[in-house]
């Protein structure tokens, strides 16, 4: 039965497919419960891009998720690639998961003291990663990072870090600062309240550049703590880097005597248990984890050598505490999505899944000639109406492509496939992803995609 339905569905790539827009969805519950939360919320919502302001139409308020698949208040039906922004790597509500968390939650939800769960949650992290001896938890991606960068300040002495345009590492102030003009440059606020002075400890470079990276530890030679980079840079686009590069700031990390630190918020244990550290064989000084580590739920992580973390309080001068860091419930979770990870074969089934389904994709536009490329690493994919390649800088994605995602993304709702409401933003594929799930989305892909390209 499989074989038919796929074998029709995949017609879509060799067949012609109907470049017809679809009926706008119904969005009036979505729409009433949007104008009532912005008398309560800036811009009606509690974080930036669920606006829907880069895309059509009001924000989908969901009501629930199982499996891959979302509900909207609306009743609407969605196969689900944003999967919350990337950590749900089991999909929504997954049983055991949700099992732990319940066992959990029966004995208190909040104590602001150890719990033996952080011990299990660490193990099953250290014992298979090499790259990180000791960790701490918190409670964000955005707080182990904060914590990451002050604990590379404290352990080699030194205030000044470098980042890269098209990195994003969390909203705290050192870190909300993008590139001036010129190869090497002090970082300018990317936000209002952020002290001038903030931004003058963040040297912002290109990526992709050598030279910049050269010419910066020859302007601030002893200066520099860290190079932060997210290995695999997927809140703007994915920029993929070649293995060389990054090989290149770590040997110019060892050779400076600055930390080289890997934000692995979003490509930790979603291209591999040792996630972009394992994935291209190099070693960073300190990484940090989001909420993958926890099913989803809020919680985060940095860790690096016991010499390196022997320096964070109690054991050292460089101070960071949380109240709910370690909490119980987020620990559970984490627990149980691990276990699921380390089972063999996972990555190998869900990356040729994500590789499958990809493949298919670009097929499908490269025999029409479309401008449209799909990047992909592990089960992390992105849509870019473009031409190159390789698209590894920032400054090489096309600002005028977003109003064709902006239409395609219109499409794929009418036709029950959600992506994250931005063409930066990157897509995420879940285990439990099924293969029919697959051919509906490619099918839907297919459409829209005809849709956006023979538009009158």
């Amino acid at each position: 039965m499989f074989d038919a339905i796929k074998k029709k569905l995949n017609s879509g790539e060799n067949e012609s497919i109907s470049s017809t827009a679809k009926p706008d969805i119904s969005r009036e519950k979505s729409a009433e419960l949007f104008e009532k939360a912005k008398t309560y919320f800036p811009g009606g919502v509690n974080s930036p891009v669920r606006a829907f302001k880069s895309v059509y139409g009001t924000p989908l308020f969901i009501e629930k998720g199982d499996g891959c698949h979302l509900w909207d208040a609306d009743g609407n039906q969605f196969i689900d690639f944003c999967c919350s922004w990337g950590p749900l790597i089991l999909g929504h509500n997954h049983p055991k998961v949700r099992e732990k968390v319940i066992t959990a939650m029966q004995n208190g939800m909040s104590f602001g003291a150890p719990t033996a769960l952080e011990n299990e949650l660490a193990e099953l992290i250290t014992k298979n990663n090499k790259y990180i001896q000791k960790l701490r938890f918190v409670s964000s991606g955005t707080e182990a990072v904060m914590s990451a960068i002050r604990l590379a300040r404290g352990y080699t002495k030194r205030d000044k870090i470098l980042k890269f345009e098209g990195c994003y590492h969390g909203h705290s102030d050192s870190l909300l600062v993008k590139a001036g003009s010129g190869l090497v440059t002090f970082g300018e606020t990317s936000s209002a309240g952020v002290p001038k002075a903030f931004a003058d400890e963040t040297i912002v470079v290109a990526l992709d550049d050598r030279e910049a990276i050269k010419k910066a530890f020859e302007e601030f030679k002893d200066q520099i703590a860290a190079i932060i980079i997210e290995p695999v840079p997927a809140n703007n686009g994915l920029l993929l880097q070649e293995k060389e590069y990054l090989q290149f700031l770590r040997d110019t990390c060892t050779k400076n005597g600055a930390l080289l630190l890997f934000d692995e918020v979003i490509s930790g244990f979603r291209i591999g248990f040792e996630g972009a550290a394992g994935y291209y064989g190099i070693k960073p000084d300190i990484v940090t984890y989001g909420k993958i580590i926890g099913g989803g739920l809020p919680v985060g992580c940095y860790g690096a050598s016991a010499e390196i973390m022997s320096m964070v309080s109690p054991d050292g001068g460089v101070y960071q505490g949380g109240t709910l860091s370690g909490n119980p419930v987020a620990m559970a979770a984490g627990i149980a999505q691990l276990t699921e990870l380390l089972k063999s074969g996972f990555y190998k089934d869900l990356n040729k899944k994500t590789e499958e389904f990809t493949e298919a994709i670009q097929r499908f536009a490269t025999a029409r000639n479309y401008k449209f490329k799909v990047y992909a690493i592990g089960s992390i994919f992105w849509f870019a109406f473009a031409d190159s390649d390789a698209i590894r800088r920032a400054d090489q994605i096309d600002p005028a492509s977003m109003e064709k995602f902006k239409k395609l993304h219109r499409e794929l709702l009418n036709r029950g496939v959600y992506l994250g409401p931005s063409g930066y933003e990157v897509g995420f594929i879940s285990s439990v992803h099924t293969k029919i799930d697959l051919e509906k989305a490619k099918r839907a892909i297919f459409e829209s995609l005809e849709v956006v390209f023979n538009a009158k």
